[in-house]
């Protein structure tokens, strides 16, 4: 990361320009090239590239954007993220949340804001989960995604920003791989509300299973634990309303928020 702010702020300052003329150069905002250069954000390839460009530095931006990128995932997290980008198939289910694959990133900057997480490294967790997100869902080729969150799960949220996020989930749902479905609050109490995971089947129909917690996530891939999850998966599936109910109940909730 540090790498990266000093490569953008010297060359920035060899050609005298400031960070609003840099960032008109490439269609980008000056506070978005402050976000870079102070390390709230790390430049998208398409972007890194457009640097190295108006710079005239090879592919020096890029490669250090890349590294950046890679530093900001968390150590425990990274064995997840590429079981991620090699599944064909995940399954996650959400009690409490939207998936952090299908958020947004204002919604993903009020859950962690609401925590004890300092503004850096808030925006840096934001920016990984972007990048997970075009890494899998957002990707040419995506894998499938079926996701069950429960019906509290649409609750929760400043009344803007869980518009916003509903409206985006809608939109997600009706993607050829992306499956929305919602377990409703008459289900009462069951073996789900123990916690979120997701499960993604890998080529070669192997499997991995992932389980976070207040301070962190683990990867899961002891055959007994996966079977367990499976089951559970099963038990959250059997609750949910069908996939046309669940659309009818999230919008009804975007409504309500009107």
């Amino acid at each position: 990361m540090n790498q990266l702010r000093e490569i953008l702020r010297a060359q920035r300052g060899k050609r005298r320009l400031t960070q609003e003329q840099a960032g008109a150069a490439i269609n980008v905002s000056g506070s978005l090239i402050a976000a870079f250069e102070n390390g709230r954000a790390i430049p998208q390839p398409e972007t890194a590239a457009q640097l190295d460009s108006l710079f005239g530095t090879g592919e020096e931006v890029q490669q250090a954007a890349d590294e950046a990128r890679e530093d900001a995932r968390p150590s425990w997290l990274r064995p997840w993220t590429e079981h991620e980008q090699r599944a064909t198939l995940l399954r996650w289910w959400e009690p409490l949340l939207m998936p952090g694959l299908l958020q947004l990133e204002e919604y993903a900057r009020a859950v962690l804001q609401g925590g004890w997480l300092e503004d850096e490294v808030v925006e840096r967790t934001v920016q990984v989960r972007h990048d997970r997100q075009a890494a899998t869902v957002n990707r040419p080729k995506p894998p499938t995604l079926s996701a069950i969150i429960s019906e509290f799960a649409l609750m929760c949220a400043p009344p803007q920003v869980r518009r916003e996020q509903l409206e985006h989930l809608l939109e997600l749902s009706r993607r050829p791989k992306v499956q929305v479905l919602v377990v409703p609050r008459s289900a009462g109490l069951h073996a789900g509300l123990q916690g979120a995971f997701v499960l993604a089947t890998l080529p070669g129909r192997g499997r991995a299973g992932y389980v976070d917690d207040q301070l962190r996530g683990r990867v899961v891939t002891d055959g007994s634990d996966l079977d367990q999850l499976e089951v559970s998966w099963e038990i959250v599936t059997g609750l949910a309303l069908p996939v046309q109910a669940s659309r009818d109940l999230i919008a009804k909730v975007v409504n309500d928020s009107e």
